[in-house]
């Protein structure tokens, strides 16, 4: 009976470990990010592998590309009807959380497979404006399930938060909110502000490359992932020093809804999908929150 009772524990703590939730007392934990495996292979034929899995799984891939021009990363950025349906339905910037992410990271002849945990980032963008997170969860269980046939290794890294302190996630006391955005600028309408946003990444306006754009008229709510390839002050600068293993954090979004033009706060942003930072690292990228800015900006005039 004891061997069986141990054997219960260890099949709860192997379901709770791969699903990325831990609950401790009263508060769910949820990892940030998955490290699927790593497999052999370049990232080129891993990239195709994943891609095709994503569109077997019922989602489209709406942009890729190697952050920092760096050969040895890339990213897949994906989303489906039902999920631009549930966040875009989300007024205050749900529709951020419009498109999942899987990161790629070539190691040798290895390429290292890992996925941004889309529950995360629902809780993160979308808070208590939802009411009912079953079919986001049924969304991110897709995923992680899918994935997880790409190897026998399967493991949380990254950082967990609570769901509780997701919701209202900030680094530390006087740090930005997630609806303490930046607005960027505003535009006569919304077709001027998408129109502008598309011609300046068209121009690849410092350095920057569009990796994917979602747009509903009807909403007059757009979302356009921005890759950021300035070698001084973009992700060459900032993703060495903060670890590139949370490369499926990438790329960074311009928000628009109506005529205003916004992008989330730096150091809130960076906080987020790199909840191990520490003071002192974050130091290192004082200045890479008002850089993105102006980047942004730069996109929007």
């Amino acid at each position: 009976m004891k061997a069986l009772s141990q054997s219960i524990r260890n099949l709860l703590f192997a379901f709770f470990f791969l699903s990325g939730y831990m609950t401790f007392g009263q508060e769910t934990y949820i990892s940030s990010y998955f490290e699927i495996d790593s497999v052999p292979g370049s990232i080129e034929q891993t990239a195709e592998k994943v891609k095709e899995a994503i569109f077997s799984w019922g989602f489209e891939t709406i942009g890729e590309y190697h952050p920092e021009n760096n050969v040895d990363l890339y990213v897949i950025a994906f989303t489906n009807e039902k999920l631009k349906e549930i966040t875009f339905n989300v007024k205050e910037g749900g529709a951020l959380a419009s498109v999942l992410k899987v990161g790629l990271l070539r190691k040798g002849s290895m390429t290292r497979i890992s996925l941004l945990n889309p529950e995360y980032i629902f809780y993160a963008y979308l808070r208590d404006e939802i009411s009912d997170y079953s079919e986001l969860k049924k969304i991110g269980e897709t995923i992680k399930t899918g994935l997880q046939g790409f190897g026998s290794y399967y493991e949380p890294f990254g950082g967990d938060v609570s769901i509780k302190d997701l919701k209202k996630y900030h680094f530390s006391i006087g740090m930005p909110y997630f609806d303490d955005r930046v607005e960027l600028n505003e535009f006569t309408s919304f077709k001027e502000g998408v129109e502008r946003i598309k011609s300046n990444l068209d121009k690849n306006i410092g350095n920057t490359y569009k990796v994917y754009e979602i747009i509903d008229e009807e909403k007059e709510t757009a979302v356009f992932g921005v890759g950021l390839l300035d070698s001084e002050k973009g992700e060459g600068f900032f993703l060495p020093i903060i670890k590139e293993k949370n490369i499926a954090a990438m790329p960074y979004q311009i928000f628009l809804q109506g005529k205003q033009a916004s992008m989330l706060n730096g150091r809130f942003w960076f906080a987020l999908h790199w909840p191990k930072l520490t003071m002192r690292t974050f130091a290192k990228i004082r200045k890479t929150p008002g850089d993105v800015e102006d980047f942004m900006k730069a996109l929007t005039e």
